[in-house]
């Protein structure tokens, strides 16, 4: 193999490898090739608030469960978080989290609370006239 060809395999070897992390993982290899969150067909929404439930069983002793299941139960461990915010704290795609809260809720590692649904908000000409109110006192 030439100089050239050998410096340009390191360089293309040295993309999908980080030296602090290890090799870089694709995202579908983390979730087994799956696209959604469990067999139940749950939906996560972005704002979705994520909490670890209290009676959960400890999940570092389950060998089926990835470091980025792992990863997401410390962040819940912390405070209740949205999916947007624990994508970014995992520092994974949502999709991927999604998925991998699939599985943490169907082995009972976290509590879901979906946000209300935008019929069920109070219209905003009431919520007007409660602040008109409030600043008339």
């Amino acid at each position: 193999m030439s100089e050239d060809r050998a410096g340009t395999s390191e360089q293309l070897g040295s993309q999908w490898y980080d030296h602090e992390a290890g090799p870089l993982v694709r995202p579908y290899a983390m979730t087994g090739g799956r696209t959604k969150p469990g067999p139940t067909g749950v939906r996560f929404d972005l704002i979705a608030l994520v909490s670890l439930d209290a009676g959960a069983p400890d999940v570092g002793d389950d060998s089926s469960l990835g470091p980025e299941h792992l990863a997401l139960t410390e962040l819940c461990r912390v405070e209740t978080q949205s999916v947007a915010e624990l994508a970014a704290g995992a520092d994974l795609p949502v999709g991927v989290v999604r998925v991998l809260l699939g599985d943490l809720l169907e082995l009972g590692c976290v509590t879901v609370s979906r946000p209300v649904p935008p019929a069920q908000l109070p219209d905003e000409r009431i919520l007007r006239e409660v602040i008109e109110g409030l600043r008339a006192l």
